[in-house]
């Protein structure tokens, strides 16, 4: 459709690119001028008119980090240039095009080259068009503006982790409870409508509410939600016209497992990956930054530690069935599905049954009844868990003591592996911006630049997986840990009382396994219950 480059400059079709983020603003919080929207407009207007170009269209992203090319107006100039609309794309400067330098220098180099698009970087004297010598320059341009971009970034990561580090407030929503102090925006205050609705939570999960039944009983009294509060849009109308949202039991355990609400400030539980990859990833619990008493709680430390302590396996079951101290621990030895508990029957017996029979039981077949008297199955398993107990002596509980310091030398090579991954990744990077600079002075040519490129890249990518998949198996590890103490203290409580509570069963036991003759496989939380329990032939 067009001429080459080197036509008379009334055949040019420009594009006006124009780009202003976050990073063009200056310490005092006020914007570069010389950066404005505005100020690049008339800059740039001036220059296509003074040269005779035609103008096809201004491509203005306001509020888009120059660290990646995904913002909206860039990408629609792009599919002008292939359809042919565009020959010319003007810059104030390379910086506003983009701060990546690899991807700048792709775009300058290759891509603009390979559509007919002569580019010009105005105040930086940078002109595609023609020989010269900043057009030489023009990479090592790219690389300062990025070096910027990363060092701007790391500047304002530190910023935030200081002021995390102190306490401070640093998100945007505040978290449902609480609200933004009107006279200080790094500080959170209980807000009047939502705080009361958090404690009232917590008081019917601690007075033995299921997560189910404290929904409904919102649900049922249109308590209004984070959506309702917040000005969010949804469906569900209440009582008297009046819209409300939906509370789920997921948002429920949220709230339930939210340490924030006694006080204690948490942060940094996600963070993008760096300057250039805007996706956000969940960190570690080790990388939380936790400041304790930062504001007022909505619910004591004891009572939230009481419901943690409950959480755990609690199985939703219907309201008018009776909760039995085995209830969910159950499995059947044969076919691996849950038994469940039935309910009483008017002479007060109750029994067990296999769901995967109970699911198929009239055309398939496919596993047994498992069908026993409920009551002489729990005095049978509880008098096992007792025999168990006594057998467990003070030199057994030591050697638990052993066993942690052997878990904890685990855990150090888990972390120095994770450590050489992670020195590993950022060499491979370090290599890939070498071969670049390499690049740009012909050391080597662009194929094998491309061929290296393409190789460390996949090998970074393979190490980022792992590096993940290491921390996720370190976050296990630590969080699985079964303390001496914690063995200790289960044991003595249970030998003591005559009937265990389910808090005290779900502690110690990890399921039961029901065979089809009534034989019984108790799986116990800690390794040296179950090595009793085997060797005992309990």
């Amino acid at each position: 459709m067009f001429n080459t480059i080197g036509n008379i400059a009334k055949n040019y079709f420009v594009a006006i690119y124009i780009r202003l983020s976050k990073e063009d603003v200056k310490e005092n919080g006020k914007e570069d001028e010389s950066e404005s929207i505005q100020n690049q407009k008339i800059l740039l207007t001036k220059y296509v008119n003074e040269q005779g170009f035609t103008l096809v269209d201004y491509y203005i992203d306001d509020g888009y980090t120059g660290t990646n090319f995904n913002r909206p107006s860039f990408q629609r100039m792009l599919k002008d240039i292939e359809a042919g609309k565009i020959n010319m794309v003007i810059t104030k400067d390379l910086s506003r095009l983009s701060r990546d330098y690899i991807g700048t220098g792709e775009y300058v180099e290759k891509w603009f080259p390979a559509h007919g698009v002569r580019y010009i970087a105005l105040t930086d004297a940078i002109d595609t068009a023609i020989d010269s010598t900043n057009n030489d320059i023009a990479p090592f341009k790219a690389i300062l503006n990025d070096m910027y971009a990363k060092d701007l970034s790391k500047k304002i990561r530190t910023a935030l982790h200081t002021m995390q580090s102190e306490g401070k407030w640093v998100g945007g929503c505040a978290p449902f409870g609480y609200k933004v102090d009107p006279e200080d925006k790094n500080h959170l205050v209980i807000d009047e409508v939502e705080g009361p609705i958090i404690k009232r939570i917590f008081n019917l999960f601690i007075n033995g509410y299921k997560i189910n039944q404290i929904r409904d009983i919102l649900n049922d009294e249109n308590v209004p939600t984070f959506s309702t509060t917040r000005g969010r849009n949804f469906d569900r109308k209440g009582k008297g016209g009046n819209i409300y949202g939906y509370w789920c039991n997921t948002t429920l355990k949220k709230i339930l497992k939210n340490r924030l609400y006694t006080g204690d400030m948490i942060q940094n539980r996600r963070s993008r990956i760096n300057y250039k990859y805007r996706k956000i990833v969940c960190n570690s619990e080790d990388k939380w930054i936790i400041v304790e008493n930062t504001h007022e709680p909505l619910v004591d430390k004891e009572t939230f530690k009481k419901v943690q302590e409950l959480l755990p396996k609690q199985r939703q079951r219907n309201d008018k069935k009776e909760c039995f101290l085995l209830d969910g621990l159950l499995k059947c030895a044969d076919c691996g599905h849950n038994i469940s508990i039935k309910a009483r029957r008017a002479n007060g017996k109750s029994t067990t049954v296999c769901n995967y029979y109970r699911k198929y039981k009239v055309n398939y077949r496919l596993c047994t009844n498992h069908g026993f008297d409920y009551d002489t199955l729990e005095n049978g398993i509880i008098n096992i868990i007792k025999s168990v107990t006594k057998s467990l002596q003070l030199e057994q509980i030591e050697k638990v003591v052993q066993k942690e310091c052997n878990e904890n030398s685990t855990i150090e090579s888990i972390k120095n592996n994770i450590s050489k991954l992670e020195l590993e990744i950022s060499k491979l990077k370090n290599s890939l911006d070498n071969m670049y600079m390499d690049k740009l002075q012909n050391k080597v040519t662009d194929e094998m630049y491309e061929r290296v490129n393409l190789k460390i890249s996949k090998d970074i990518e393979a190490k980022e997986v792992k590096l993940k998949e290491t921390k996720e198996y370190l976050n296990e590890v630590e969080n699985s840990g079964k303390t001496a103490e914690d063995l200790k203290t289960l044991v003595d409580e249970f030998v003591k009382v005559e009937y265990p509570t389910r808090d005290l069963m779900l502690k110690l036991i990890n399921n039961i396994s029901i065979h089809e003759d009534g034989n019984i496989d108790v799986h116990f939380n800690f390794k040296e219950l179950n090595i009793i329990y085997e060797s005992c032939g309990a």
